[in-house]
C-alpha cells in the first residue's frame, strides 16, 4: 500500500516525472522548428514558390498529426517508454535523408518521417503526465507542452550559428545525433505506468463531467476537432511565417528567427499561466480566454511594419497564445475516459496540426496572390473569431444543468 501511494497521482514521483518528460519535449520537438528556420536557405537553394516552399512543413504537419493519433493509441496500449525508443529511430531517418539528397521531392517527403517522430513529444507526452497528476494537472501539463515553445525558442539561434558555419545540412546532421544520443535513453526514465487503481479513480470523475456537459464523447471530439483547426489556422501565419515576412520587409532571416524566438518565450511564460489558470477556472474558460487574447495579437500584426514594432507585437502574440493548445487537452482530460487518453488527446493535436498546415499553405498562396501578408493576417482574424464562437458555446452549454434523464 505504502508502495502504490509513493506512485500515486501529485507525488514527488509525479514532479520527477514532469521534469523528463519537459526535457524530451524540449529535444524531440525540434523537428517543428527545424524547418520554419531553414526555409530561406531551402528557397534559395532548390528556387521554389513560397506557397511550394511550405510542403515540407505540411508534411512534417502531416506526420506529425498522424503519428500524434497513432502513436497516442500505441501510449494507450504499451506504455510511453516503447513510443519514444521508436520515434527515435524515425527522427534519425528523417533528418540524416533530408540532409543526404538534392532533390526537393525527396527532402520534402523525408519530413513525413520527421513529422512523424516529433509527434510522440506532444500529445502523447501530454496524455501519459496528464494521468499523473489530480490537483495539478493544468500546470503539469502547461509545462509539459512549453516543451515545444522552449524547443522553438532555442533551437533557433543554436541552429542559426550551425547553419552559420556548416550549412542546413550540417544542422540537420546535429539534430539526427541528438535524437538516438538525447531523446533515447531519456525514454527509459518513464517505463513506470499508473496502476489501475488511480485509473479507476480518474474514469469516474470523466464521466461524471460528461454528463454535465450534455455531449457525448463523440460529439465533444468533434466540436474540440473542429475549434482546434480554426484557432491553429489563425496560429500559423506568424509561427509559420514571421521569418520569410521579415526577409521580405528587409530585415533578413535573422531577425526573423529571433522574432519567432521572442514569441515562443512568449508562448511558454503564457502556458504556464494558462496552467495556473485552468486549475483554478478549467480548461473552458481558459481556452476561451486564450483565444479571445489570439485574435488581439493578429489585429497588431497587421498595420506593423517597423522593425521594433514587430519585435513586441511577436513578443505580445507569443503571451497571448501558448495556453491555448493545451486547454484542449486538458478538456480531453477533463470530460473524457482517461484510459483513452493518448487517442483521444492525439485526434486533437491532429486537428490543431491539420489546421497550422492547411494554415501555413494557405498563407503562403495569399502571399503569392497578393504580394502580401495583409490579407493572410485577416485570414487568420477571421478563423480565429469561429474558434471563439465555439469556446463560448462550450462554456454556455458546460454550465447549464443537464437533463434528470441525462443525470440519472
Amino acid at each position: 500500500m505504502v508502495l502504490q501511494d509513493k506512485y500515486a497521482p501529485d507525488s514527488i514521483y509525479s514532479f520527477v516525472r514532469l521534469i523528463i518528460t519537459l526535457f524530451i519535449a524540449i529535444i524531440g520537438n525540434a523537428g517543428m522548428w527545424a524547418i520554419v528556420v531553414i526555409m530561406p536557405d531551402i528557397g534559395n537553394e532548390f528556387q521554389v514558390s513560397r506557397a511550394t516552399l511550405s510542403f515540407p512543413y505540411i508534411l512534417t504537419m502531416v506526420g506529425f498529426a498522424l503519428g500524434n493519433v497513432f502513436l497516442g493509441r500505441f501510449v494507450d496500449r504499451v506504455g510511453i517508454t516503447q513510443a519514444i525508443i521508436f520515434a527515435s529511430f524515425l527522427n534519425f531517418i528523417g533528418f540524416a535523408g533530408a540532409s543526404l539528397f538534392d532533390s526537393f521531392f525527396i527532402f520534402t517527403f523525408f519530413h513525413l518521417i520527421v513529422g512523424l517522430g516529433t509527434a510522440v513529444s506532444f500529445g502523447p507526452l501530454l496524455a501519459d503526465i496528464s494521468l499523473w497528476f489530480k490537483r495539478f494537472r493544468g500546470i503539469a501539463v502547461a509545462i509539459a507542452a512549453s516543451g515545444n515553445y522552449i524547443s522553438g525558442a532555442i533551437f533557433p539561434f543554436l541552429l542559426g550559428g550551425v547553419i552559420a558555419d556548416y550549412g542546413w545540412r550540417g544542422s540537420y546532421y546535429a539534430l539526427s545525433i541528438a535524437s538516438i544520443g538525447l531523446l533515447l535513453p531519456a525514454g527509459f526514465f518513464l517505463k513506470r505506468r499508473l496502476s489501475s487503481k488511480f485509473q479507476k479513480e480518474q474514469e469516474e470523475r470523466a464521466k461524471t463531467q460528461a454528463v454535465s456537459s450534455r455531449f457525448s464523447p463523440l460529439k465533444l471530439q468533434i466540436i474540440l476537432s473542429v475549434a482546434a483547426i480554426c484557432c491553429c489556422v489563425a496560429m500559423s501565419m506568424p509561427q509559420i511565417h514571421i521569418v520569410n515576412m521579415c526577409v521580405d520587409l528587409g530585415f533578413g532571416s535573422k531577425v526573423g528567427a529571433e522574432m519567432l524566438s521572442l514569441m515562443l518565450l512568449g508562448g511558454v511564460i503564457s502556458r504556464l499561466i494558462s496552467g495556473v489558470l485552468v486549475d483554478f477556472i478549467g480548461g473552458v474558460r481558459t481556452l476561451l480566454l486564450g483565444s479571445s487574447l489570439q485574435c488581439i495579437g493578429l489585429v497588431l500584426y497587421y498595420p506593423t511594419m517597423d522593425v521594433n514594432a514587430l519585435y513586441i507585437v511577436s513578443l505580445i502574440f507569443g503571451l497571448s497564445q501558448g495556453g491555448i493548445v493545451p486547454s484542449y487537452a486538458i478538456i480531453v482530460r477533463e470530460y473524457l475516459p482517461p484510459q483513452e487518453a493518448g487517442e483521444r488527446v492525439g485526434i486533437v493535436i491532429m486537428a490543431s496540426v491539420f489546421g497550422m498546415a492547411f494554415g501555413g499553405w494557405l498563407s503562403g498562396l495569399i502571399f503569392d496572390l497578393t504580394n502580401s501578408y495583409q490579407l493572410a493576417i485577416l485570414n487568420g482574424i477571421l478563423w480565429n473569431l469561429i474558434n471563439i464562437c465555439i469556446a463560448t458555446m462550450l462554456l454556455f452549454m458546460g454550465s447549464r444543468k443537464p437533463p434528470k434523464a441525462l443525470v440519472t
